[in-house]
């Protein structure tokens, strides 16, 4: 190339302290909750004029909450972003081959700029709607549901705050759940424990670079550490309303993945990958805030609760069995639930206990919240938020729970999958809150991963329960099987 000439390709990177500026931007904008219109307006216009844009990826997920994109070169979304379609009975817990066609709308509200180091150059991001031939919102997507119900409680002056723990493990090797074998199990990069690495280590280097990468995504990071098992990690940001909340959910673990693959590494978020150590969770902070004021604290209340969230937490608890697929819906998730390691698995809540289904943290007016601990990594962030929501406002109270029996009560949560889908399949309730299409849809999704592998969890974590989970495993995999 001579000195004179330009280079091939002149696309679009973004400096990291720029992106961040960028997404909080368009954060706020969400958070505010401007007009569809309007920000349908102002991101086009952001496509227009930006020529070193050359893609957009258009990201959505399915019933049990696998990550799904589509890039779409940018001169073709412009002209058709209100006539996008795909076919849906390729998506397991969508459609079926007769009734195959959906659309896919654009959520512009979600729009973000994306590091180019973990992307590629001149891409950025929006999440996608769901809708059915008509037009009209798709029974099966549960974040157009889940954004629905939010705009609904919006509209009463009341916002949804969640913030998530999301915790994972780094393996060494590429794509190291496809090539799982039980007798081999994975290869951590590091055996150090709570808050222990070295600067340099893998595990620290990885979790840097995850770090970098959702600040620049605009997350509001709070802290990152090592956790308690070997190879563990956990990265913390701020809470927000409950939508934004997944989508975050959804883009950690994409990135999480990416920055470990570019480190030649898998970034894993099975519920408990190897046994006889701590399993990973997706601790679920919530409160609920009206016309600004958090209406879950009460300086006078037990633990500085209000009645409105000690009425939020019974019906969790309430619910509890009901919710348990939802919540952990992989034959894995079920070691997770061990109480040998401070397993969350106790139907009850408490301020210490950490057995406990729900934690009350410490908090004052700003920050009393409620943590559901047995959320696990693998769950459909928008279904389980959904359900959550829906059960705490509205849920059925079929036993009185006092302040003593909320502490003391000695009822514990399934042990394995076929018993959380005998309990999910029996609950008129969860067919109320999901609608009986959706819940049959899942029940057949859990069903066919639970009897592609062995009843009896044991001490070692099988093959099958690794290849065949929904977040691991492909199309063709299934059709062999």
């Amino acid at each position: 190339m001579t000195a004179t000439s330009k280079p091939l390709r002149d696309f679009l990177e973004i400096p990291y302290d720029e992106l961040e500026s960028k997404n909080l931007a368009a954060k706020e904008k969400q958070k505010n909750r401007v007009s569809d219109a309007e920000l349908a307006k102002f991101y086009i216009s952001e496509l227009e004029k930006e020529p070193r844009i050359k893609a957009v990826t258009v990201c959505f997920s399915d019933l049990e909450g696998r990550f799904h994109m589509l890039d779409y070169d940018k001169k073709f979304l412009l002209k058709s972003h209100d006539n996008l379609t795909f076919d849906g009975s390729s998506i397991r817990g969508f459609s079926v081959v007769s009734e195959s066609d959906l659309r896919l709308g654009i959520d512009w509200g979600s729009f973000r700029w994306l590091p180019s180091d973990v992307f590629g150059p001149g891409k950025v991001i929006v999440f996608g709607l769901i809708l059915d031939k008509e037009g009209k919102p798709y029974t099966s997507d549960m974040r157009g549901q889940l954004k629905a119900y939010s705009e609904e409680l919006s509209k009463e002056g009341m916002t949804v705050n969640v913030a998530v723990e999301v915790e994972g493990f780094l393996f060494q090797g590429l794509n190291a759940e496809q090539g799982y074998v039980s007798k081999d199990g994975f290869t951590i990069v590091s055996s150090g424990g709570y808050y222990n690495a070295l600067p340099n280590d893998t595990l620290k280097l990885f979790i840097d670079r995850l770090a970098e990468a959702q600040r620049s995504l605009g997350f509001e990071n709070e802290k990152d550490h090592p956790e308690v098992a070997p190879s563990q990690f956990e990265l913390n940001y701020s809470y927000c309303d409950a939508l934004l909340a997944a989508d975050q959910v959804q883009l950690y673990k994409l990135v999480a993945r990416q920055v470990a693959a570019n480190m030649g590494c898998t970034a894993s978020f099975l519920p408990k990958p190897i046994a006889g150590i701590n399993g990973s969770g997706m601790h679920t902070n919530m409160s609920i805030s009206k016309n600004g004021k958090n209406i879950f604290y009460d300086a006078t209340g037990e633990e500085n609760l209000s009645k409105f969230a000690w009425d939020f937490v019974d019906r969790i608890l309430n619910s509890a069995n009901d919710l348990c697929l939802l919540l952990n819906p992989s034959v894995n998730s079920y070691r997770r639930l061990d109480p040998h390691f401070e397993a969350p698995n106790q139907i009850k809540s408490s301020p210490v206990d950490r057995t406990s289904m729900v934690r009350i943290p410490l908090g004052n007016d700003k920050s009393a919240r409620i943590e559901v601990r047995t959320v696990a990594p693998d769950a459909n962030p928008y279904l389980a938020f959904y359900a959550l929501i829906k059960t705490g406002l509205n849920g059925p109270m079929t036993e009185a729970i006092t302040s003593e029996s909320r502490r003391t009560r000695t009822r514990f949560l399934p042990g394995n999958i076929f018993d959380a889908i005998r309990l999910f399949k029996q609950s008129e309730f969860i067919g109320e809150v999901l609608g009986q299409e959706n819940k049959e849809k899942y029940l057949d999704r859990k069903l066919a991963v639970a009897e592609r592998s062995p009843k009896e969890l044991g001490t070692l974590v099988k093959t099958s329960e690794i290849l065949f989970h929904h977040e691991v495993t492909n199309q063709y995999l299934w059709s062999r099987f």
